[in-house]
């Protein structure tokens, strides 16, 4: 295989659908293994296991009938998985680790890891366009695609059934529409100020290199959120590629199990009084803006220097900077790097996304206040 589509499955009644809409991708030229990890917790209920085993039996029929030299369909069940783990990253985890095993018994350290989600339906180029890109440039080590979220088609033939119905439909396409929006703006306000690493991180939506899997260790564990802190060792490594027109469609829905993302978004927006997203101010980025254009003159730097340099910045930043031992990170950039370039990246390695979202919840309420979101 040259690539492997790993998609986590768990309580997944349609499913099917994904692996059709991916049988109808426009194939490259190489051999495409799609691997659906059915997993289940050892304290998972009857009714989830019963849908497991029930999806298993169907996915397995389904490579049995459309199984070819070329593309090949397989089902993976694993049931019992630890209750400290068992989730999506571990399911994640799972089948990209079999990935990396058939890649190293078959010396393809460029074979190509394609995340994705039971939920999905994807561009009719989205194989097609994945492989180009990585076959064209060697030192790629992982492309970032676009998504528009799908309210559920059984929904829409619904609405003629009842008015509340209907608001609950208009309800959810606003809140989605709203929530990608925000994925958009913070991720494009990262770049806008300067932020080296700001593409969107989730887990239907990225590829990545097997050599770069393993160089960054693998994915990780985590019960939900192991997309953004896997993607955020890949973007650190660099060779990441935007992959405009390349599509992710999955589907928008509540779902209570991981404490972030897509259906607790959903949720949040839709308990707002006016319905209306409320995200971080922009002037809290303009203020962060300052810092970042300044980086380049901590280099080499005193102590007594740096703190004169980001002494105009604002108090609430400068505050931060102080509480989370920012002279201290300064130290061991300029203590481990002997050129500007090195500097800049470690910088940013002690500087990330989670640092970036800790100082805008530390300046937020105050002093700056949540901006309505802007459709």
């Amino acid at each position: 295989m040259d690539i492997v589509v790993v998609i986590p499955c768990y309580n997944e009644p349609d499913v099917l659908n994904t692996l059709q809409c991916l049988k109808g991708c426009v194939m490259p030229e190489a051999t495409v293994l799609i691997a659906v990890v059915i997993n289940s917790g050892e304290q998972a209920i009857e009714t989830v296991l019963s849908q497991n085993r029930l999806t298993y039996e169907e996915v397995k029929r389904f490579s049995d009938l459309n199984n070819n030299s070329n593309l090949i369909f397989y089902p993976i069940l694993c049931e019992n998985l630890p209750k400290k783990h068992a989730g999506v990253g571990l399911a994640r985890k799972i089948g990209m680790d079999l990935a990396i095993h058939h890649f190293k018994s078959t010396s393809k350290s460029r074979g190509i890891i394609i995340s994705l989600d039971a939920d999905c339906s994807v561009s009719l180029n989205f194989l097609e366009s994945i492989h180009f890109e990585f076959s064209r440039n060697n030192k790629l080590n992982a492309t970032i695609h676009n998504f528009h979220h799908r309210v559920g088609d059984g929904f829409k033939g619904m609405l003629k059934n009842g008015q509340k119905l209907r608001r609950n439909y208009i309800g959810i396409e606003n809140a989605v529409r709203q929530y990608e929006t925000y994925l958009r703006y913070f991720s494009n306000t990262l770049k806008d100020i300067g932020f080296p690493y700001y593409y969107h991180t989730i887990g239907s939506a990225f590829a990545v290199s097997a050599d770069a899997y393993v160089r960054v260790g693998g994915m990780g564990r985590q019960q939900g959120g192991e997309d953004f802190y896997f993607l955020q060792k890949i973007f650190q490594i660099g060779g990441v590629m935007e992959l405009k027109d390349t599509y992710v469609y999955p589907m928008a829905r509540f779902s209570d199990r991981v404490p972030f993302g897509t259906g607790p978004a959903l949720q949040k927006i839709m308990e707002e009084s006016d319905g209306v997203m409320r995200v971080y101010s922009k002037q809290s980025f303009c203020e962060l803006k300052k810092l970042f254009d300044m980086s380049d003159g901590f280099f080499r730097k005193s102590a007594n220097d740096i703190i004169k340099l980001y002494n105009h910045l604002h108090p609430a930043l400068i505050s931060f900077l102080q509480e989370s031992n920012f002279e201290a990170d300064l130290e061991d950039c300029n203590n481990n790097c002997a050129n500007l370039k090195s500097f800049k990246k470690r910088f940013y390695h002690h500087f990330n996304t989670f640092k970036i979202i800790k100082y805008l919840n530390y300046v937020h309420p105050s002093p700056f206040s949540y901006e309505k979101l802007k459709v």
